[in-house]
């Protein structure tokens, strides 16, 4: 059988967490999903938190709070899914990208400045920079912030990769450099309800706005009603919203699988711990892991040495998948998707991230990889390289 990339992992206590739902009287709207958010931000040390059907929809709505809208620039990374950058177009925004750095293969805050101060002088500057924390490694959020201090752009983090993740000990999620953080919770990442997401904030306003906007834009609070209720089945809609809401199934199986949040991070630690001592020898270019960084290791990502061209990547890619290895891409530069070449983007724009696309491999890693496997992933590679 296939080796997979990804793959989530279910316990007896998760399938009873949601079966018990089933017995309950909420399927959704129900009190699994406040208590779901309340233990995300408790174990993120923040203040709010937003539970949505994805990460996409957390992005959406993230921006939405944030103001964008017509016409306004938002800055991400290319080495991402497509989600964290089509989440400005959503809003009528316009989407630009910032160049990863070679090494840790998240934005680099070099390539940022040095656009910033382009963009200062063009009169360009962004209203909101997307970071991503590409395969559960945090950026350099201080520097990030710092930037955002001096050049007026509010800051949401993409940590759809990284619960669980921490830098110099702050939490992925506590928001302490940034306004916004979004996570994912589909079965590939680190904790899983099925589909899913949530927004994380220390600003209340922030919080209840994407709270109005995942459930379209109606408010029951009479202290935010434009007229007086005229019985108890009152409502207002205050705006266009969406039905972003997630249910109580998924939000029940979250709060369970967070349990074994720390149990997970730390098992993916000890699997890339173990990938770098065997495929040392090889000619690849290993991720790295900052100092004062503790990465979730969504992915283990490496790039073939050399300069390897795209037929070499492919012939790679395409044995090892032939001997079971269920190897995959993170990512194709999101520029240069068609989509965004018929915006007027193309090959050039992020010479670093062009590069990366070129040659880089995820390799399996996830908690129930046994060590047989890796030593099986390892061996084709080997074999395949050699």
């Amino acid at each position: 059988m296939m080796i997979p990339y990804g793959r989530q992992d279910i316990s007896e206590s998760d399938i009873q967490a949601v079966v018990d739902v089933l017995h309950s009287d909420f399927l959704t709207q129900g009190p699994a999903v406040p208590a779901f958010e309340k233990a995300v931000a408790a174990y993120c040390r923040a203040q709010y938190a937003v539970a949505v059907n994805s990460a996409t929809s957390a992005l959406h709505i993230a921006c939405l709070a944030l103001g964008v809208g017509p016409g306004d620039w938002v800055w991400t990374s290319p080495n991402t899914f497509v989600a964290s950058a089509n989440c400005a177009l959503y809003c009528g925004g316009k989407v630009d990208f910032v160049d990863i750095d070679p090494h840790t293969w998240n934005m680099s805050v070099p390539a940022l400045r040095k656009k910033l101060d382009r963009a200062k002088n063009d009169g360009c500057l962004p209203k909101v920079l997307v970071p991503v924390h590409f395969s559960g490694q945090p950026t350099e959020q201080e520097a990030i912030w710092d930037l955002a201090t001096e050049y007026g752009f509010r800051v949401l983090e993409d940590g759809a990769h990284a619960i669980g993740a921490s830098r110099n000990g702050e939490p992925v999620g506590s928001c302490r450099w940034s306004h916004i953080t979004v996570f994912s919770f589909h079965p590939v990442k680190i904790i899983t309800t099925g589909e899913g997401g949530m927004a994380l904030t220390n600003d209340d306003t922030l919080s209840e706005r994407m709270a109005t906007l995942r459930s379209h834009g109606i408010t029951r609070d009479p202290s935010r009603m434009r007229r007086e209720p005229d019985g108890p089945w009152y409502y207002e809609q205050l705006e266009l919203g969406y039905n972003y809401r997630m249910t109580d199934l998924q939000a029940a199986l979250g709060v369970s699988q967070l349990v074994r949040l720390d149990g997970f991070v730390e098992r993916r630690n000890v699997l890339a711990r173990r990938y770098d001592g065997l495929l040392a020898s090889l000619p690849l270019q290993l991720p790295s892991v900052v100092p004062g960084n503790r990465s979730a290791f969504h992915l283990y990502a490496v790039r073939l040495r050399g300069g390897a061209a795209r037929r070499t990547q492919r012939d790679v890619f395409e044995a090892l998948r032939h001997r079971g290895i269920g190897v995959n891409l993170h990512y194709m530069p999101v520029h240069l998707q068609p989509y965004y070449r018929d915006l007027g983007f193309g090959p050039g724009l992020c010479p670093e991230a062009e590069r990366y696309g070129m040659e880089a491999i995820s390799l399996p890693l996830y908690p129930g990889l046994s060590e047989a496997q890796q030593d099986e992933v390892v061996g084709a590679l080997r074999e395949v390289l050699t």
